[in-house]
Order: C-alpha cells, then structure tokens, then sequence
C-alpha cells in the first residue's frame, strides 16, 4: 500500500466508476454543442483579485472557502473556485466580444476547489461542466440555457429533479429592496458575522443554510414585490418561455445563491434524493461583471452542473447508465508466432473502431481466458500454432460459450457483423 493518501475532501476517480462521470460530463455537453457553444479552457490558478471582485469579498468563497498562494515573484494567486470569472476573463482577455457575433457562447469543464467541511455531495476538489452566453440581454437566451440544462439530466434519464427560479432585480429596483431588507435584518438575534453581512449584502443572508437563522427570517421582504416593470416584464418573459418547452419550475422568493455576481435571472436545479446538498446545478444572469473585472458592459448569462452531485442523483434515482463496453474484443495468442500475428490483428481492429485489448505478459491459455471474461469483452480471439497454419483464429463468444474457426483475412468484418 502507498504512503501517501489523497488529500482530505477530494476522491480519485478509477475505472468503473469513471466511466459513469465520463458520461455524464458528455451528456451535459451534448445540448450545449448542438446549440452553438465552444469549448474553453483556463488555467486551474488566477489571480485573487478576479475572484474577490467578480465572485464578491463577502461570500464565504473569498473569505472562507479560497485556496490561496503566493508565487516566488510575489503574485498573490487562487484556486478556481468557480468558472465563470475565469471563462469570463479569458473572453475579455482574447477580445471575443469584438468579433461582432454576440452573444459569446462557451462551454467548459473541469475541476474547481474549495475549503469546505467534507461530506457526501460537498467535496474540496469537485468537478463541473458549465455554460456561459455572453454579451446580449435577451430572456430568450435566459430560457435557452435552463432549457439546455434541463434536457441534460432528462438525457440521462433523471426525473426526480426540481428547477427553482427567481429573480434579483437590477441596478435600478434591487437598491430600495436592499434598504427594506437592512432594515428588516437590523432587528434580529444575529451573531456579529451575520451582522457585518448585512451592511456589505445583506441579500446573502437569505442564503444561510442555519435554523436559527432562517426560522428568523419568516416575513422578510421579497424581492419579487420590489421589482421595476422592466425586470418584472423580463422574468415573465423567461417563465412563459420555459412553460412553453414544457420545463416545469417552482417559484423560490429567497433563491439568492451565494454568488454576488447574479442579476435578474436566477435558477438552481435540486434532487430531493441527495439530503442537505441537494444542489446540483445551477446560474442566473451576471450583467455587471464583465465591469467589476474591468471589461466592458456585457450582459450575460450562465450555469454550472457538478458532475459529482449528478452522479450522486444517478444513484438516489437507481439508474444504471448504459455505457458501452470498455472492451469488445480480447485477444489471447498461444506461443510467439501467434503473438505476433494477434497483436497486429489487435492493432487492425482498434483501427476499425473496435475496442479490443490484448493478453499481455505471456499468460497461458487458462490465466489469459480468465483475463478475457474480467474484461467484459464480448468475444475472444484465441490463435495457436495449428490455426495459424490453417489461416484461422478461433473466435468465442463468451456470452454463450459458442467458439468456431474464422479466417484470419476476414477477422475484422466478421467482428464487425457480429458486433452489429
């Protein structure tokens, strides 16, 4: 056994097990390549900076959560804890806006990091497959990314999910309802870290997941009731587009998420069946952060689904992904010569777009056949001295048992066809 232990709060991903993320990873991107996303990729560091003004110096993933770090030269640096600072930097920083088609749409995916107290669904190094459409204000496009969401867990047959949706006013209503708020919060029993929340936003305090907390803020002010007419008419837009896609959605005055980047739209997917992290995705419109990291006006919208907490809904829900085989086809060559030819009929089918693998280290027939049915393999391919010198391998299926001699030449299609 190895000394050393991964580090507390994070997991490894091994075969079986990985497959099942790599195909839910594929399942989220699916919507988001066929509606005209590109793929992005930015550095797992950036700057502290990028993060305490975009994600917000309040919010207990700036003040508590950040794994931070100070390089040789000095430069004070984070883990991403999130992707949209950083997918939002990297578009600003090669000036896609400038290309004259907005919105700009990426997709991302990729492991993020976080200083939290472990525990089922809630890990320090997670991973997330995230959207970003950027640079139109449009409740359309809102509507396009929810729906592209939604569609995501249907394509893995999940059903036991529920989309919360509110939304956060802007620049022009959130000030008074901010006011009404502070002057609601200012009478409560709160310690003094809650307190200094509510003079910096006090809308995060909505978000505090302690009884004593929230049993406290029945009667608080919503925000729905303090919206201008444009933000009111842009939320109406958005529900009558997902109700029209057939994207059923809870209403939730008090959805805030602990992000202080959102505007207007907000949403969170949850699943009932994972306890208190029933999160397991969600986003909303972020139209001033393109200014708070130094860029231009960009109205955007965006999400990210962890693939870790899907997984997880995968399993409260007992669906079995069906994924394709790792291996179809096992090769298992008896002496040197047969080494040889195998190995290069191995290479032939694996250009042919099969997955095969190969009995390596010399095994005998019994040790090799055992190798053969742990892999999975549908069929094996088992070569002697006496085929060879007839032209033929033996092919066995290992579902039934059944075996027979094949031409050599003819490997491949025969495969193939019994493949389908």
């Amino acid at each position: 056994m190895s000394t050393f232990q991964a580090p507390k709060g994070t997991y490894d991903l091994l075969p079986p097990d990985s497959a099942t993320f790599l195909a839910v990873r594929e399942a989220i991107a699916a919507p988001l390549k066929r509606s005209g996303y590109g793929y992005v990729e930015t550095p797992g560091f950036e700057n502290v900076e990028l993060f305490a003004r975009g994600v917000g110096e309040s919010t207990d993933i700036v003040t508590k959560e950040m794994y931070t770090l100070t390089t040789k030269g000095g430069d004070e640096l984070a883990l991403r804890p999130e992707g949209t600072a950083s997918v939002l930097r990297a578009a600003l920083e090669a000036n896609l806006h400038k290309a004259g088609n907005l919105p700009v749409k990426l997709w991302y995916s990729g492991s993020y990091y976080r200083y939290e107290r472990p525990q089922k669904g809630r890990y320090r190094h997670f991973s997330q497959v995230g959207a970003e459409a950027i640079g139109a204000e449009d409740p359309a496009l809102d509507a396009e990314l929810i729906i592209l969401a939604a569609d995501a867990y249907r394509s893995l047959g999940l059903r036991n999910f529920r989309l919360l949706l509110n939304s956060l006013g802007d620049q022009r209503c959130r000030p008074a309802y901010r006011a009404a708020l502070q002057e609601f919060l200012r009478g409560l029993d709160l310690d003094e870290d809650t307190r200094r929340r509510i003079e910096i936003n006090p809308l995060r305090v909505l978000d505090d997941k302690r009884e004593s907390v929230q049993k406290q803020l029945t009667g608080a002010p919503l925000l729905r009731d303090h919206l201008c007419e444009e933000c009111t008419a842009y939320h109406g837009q958005v529900r009558e587009l997902l109700t029209a896609a057939g994207v059923a959605f809870e209403d939730d005055p008090k959805l805030v998420r602990g992000l202080d980047y959102y505007t207007r739209t907000t949403f969170e997917f949850v699943h009932d069946g994972l306890g208190s992290q029933s999160a397991v995705g969600g986003g909303g419109r972020y139209d001033g952060l393109s200014e708070m990291i130094g860029g231009p006006a960009l109205p955007s919208v965006g999400w990210a689904l962890g693939v870790d907490r899907t997984v997880l809904a995968l399993a409260a829900e007992g669906i079995e992904l069906d994924l394709p085989a790792a291996t179809s086809v096992y090769a298992v060559p008896l002496g040197e010569e047969a080494r040889r030819v195998l190995f290069g009929q191995v290479t032939a089918l694996r250009r042919a777009g099969i997955a095969t693998d190969f009995a390596f280290g010399g095994r005998g027939l019994k040790g090799a056949m055992k190798g053969a049915n742990r892999s999975g393999a549908r069929f094996a391919v088992i070569a002697g001295e006496r085929d060879l010198a007839e032209g033929v391998v033996q092919l066995k299926d290992l579902e039934s048992g059944e075996q027979g001699p094949v031409p050599l030449a003819d490997l491949v299609t025969e495969v193939r066809t019994r493949l389908g």
